[in-house]
């Protein structure tokens, strides 16, 4: 059979023209969307008279078998069809006969491709958010685990002041939160049909398009024909999303990948999420954060690559905007898997209270609250800030922590001290001291647990609702 669209055309198409142009080896992934706009679409040709009721019906029929032909993968794409679009008519007419032709009466493969990326990141949008959720929710587990637990805080990777564990483990949870804030406020904007723009300026059919919209759970349509066509605003924004929460796996990984090493041995990842050494038998190897790691940046790559692409396009369609989905749907993939992953491996790690228990004994991040100590007692911060560099020069020097020195030893760097400062120095009082909100102190972490639990509760409330519009 000839091209569906070879009537101007004297010659066939070059063989590696096709194998080049072609992207049903990728656009394959759109099938059941493009089978869902194209249902609507001859419904809605029916409704407005443009097509016959038996000519619908028979097409709608067609199409429900090719669906099923597609999720039972009974199916051989052809390149020689170059995309899913022509692939599924193919198919369709195959079935049908000529009718099938029918179907593409009033729309291009423009607003049909368009219309298929929406419906997909839409499905996808949902997808991530439940797992943001389930995410949040194991570190949220692991917090309440160990509100009593205490860790170095760090800045520049130095040691700089105790907090608890919990309240480090929370900050990922805000951070992943504001990551569904993002998708959530992103859906309103995958969820405008382009479908009716036609190639780029509209069709003459009669068409309706917000009852296309209706039977697909748009919300809205575009407004403008050639923006309908050209806009790929709404991928961009999710690869700029799917961007920035790699970048939060990233640097929790890298927490992860140091605090599981012999050197800090502060956590200890399940066996179930770790490799070993073809060589070294004692290795046990974070694989999993270390990939997810390195996975970082291929995702900030899709981002760059399609803001290339589209940077210099003039209106309307163009053939380089086919180079809008292989960076998507590898996007989806890595995402996809980073998170899967990420939920059970949180879940099931184990702390090592005592480790960093111990760590916080051995350092000087309790030297913060000695200045405070000085300035409760008149003493200008600056001047108290002087006073305990010079205390930990001595205590270096002298091979010794804070709360080792005598009250006659931290009395000859200032008159001021007294006995309280041994219970100020205490990591327990140095961690519960900080009692404002978003701090560390015990009662701001448990509030912010309790806050976190009702914004998931929230958030369910949203993935549960979309899941229910889209049966």
């Amino acid at each position: 059979m000839s091209k569906l669209w070879g009537g101007r055309f004297t010659k066939k198409t070059d063989q590696l023209v096709e194998e080049y142009t072609a992207s049903i080896t990728f656009d394959k992934e759109l099938a059941e969307e493009d089978v869902q706009g194209s249902l609507a679409h001859v419904t809605m040709l029916g409704k407005q008279g443009i097509l016959p009721a038996d000519d619908v019906d028979t097409i709608k029929d067609g199409l429900h078998r090719v669906l099923q032909r597609i999720k039972r993968g009974d199916w051989e794409y052809a390149i020689a069809d170059e995309d899913i679009h022509m692939n599924i008519e193919k198919a369709l007419i195959d079935d049908v006969g000529p009718v099938g032709g029918k179907l593409h009466t009033g729309r291009s493969r423009n607003d049909q491709v368009a219309t298929d990326m929406h419906l997909y990141l839409r499905k996808r949008v949902v997808e991530f958010v439940d797992l943001l959720h389930k995410l949040q929710s194991a570190l949220i587990e692991q917090a309440k685990a160990n509100i009593d637990t205490i860790i170095p805080g760090y800045t520049h990777l130095q040691r700089a002041q105790p907090i608890l564990f919990a309240h480090h483990l929370m900050a990922y949870v805000s951070m992943f939160g504001r990551d569904a804030e993002r998708l959530q406020d992103s859906y309103k904007r995958i969820n405008t049909l382009p479908l009716g723009a036609g190639a780029l300026a509209g069709t003459t059919f009669p068409i309706d398009r917000h009852f296309v919209a209706k039977q697909l759970g748009f919300d809205r349509v575009y407004e403008n024909s050639l923006d309908a066509v050209s806009d790929r605003d709404f991928i961009l924004e999710f690869l700029s999303h799917a961007s920035i929460i790699m970048m939060h796996l990233s640097r929790l990984s890298e927490e992860l990948i140091l605090w599981s090493s012999t050197e800090f041995h502060f956590v200890e990842l399940d066996d179930a999420f770790c490799t070993g050494s073809s060589i070294m038998p004692q290795k046990k190897n974070p694989d999993v954060p270390e990939l997810v790691r390195g996975k970082t940046g291929r995702v900030y790559g899709n981002l760059v690559g399609l803001l290339t692409v589209l940077k210099s396009l003039p209106l309307a369609y163009n053939k380089d905007m086919q180079e809008d989905k292989e960076g998507m749907f590898d996007t989806v993939r890595t995402l996809q898997g980073a998170l899967q992953l990420f939920a059970p491996m949180i879940a099931t790690m184990k702390v090592n209270k005592d480790t960093m228990r111990q760590a916080v004994n051995q350092d000087f991040s309790n030297a913060t609250d000695i200045a405070d100590f000085l300035v409760g007692k008149g003493l200008p911060f600056r001047q108290a800030h002087e006073v305990i560099g010079k205390t930990v020069l001595y205590c270096i020097q002298q091979g010794k922590y804070l709360l080792d020195l005598t009250l006659e030893e931290f009395k000859q760097f200032s008159p001021l001290f007294d006995d309280r400062i041994y219970s100020v120095l205490q990591p327990e009082n140095v961690v519960n001291a900080r009692n404002v909100y978003g701090g560390t102190a015990t009662p701001q972490v448990t509030e912010a647990i309790a806050r976190a639990e009702r914004e998931l509760d929230a958030t369910a409330a949203w993935v549960t609702e979309f899941v229910e519009k889209s049966r």
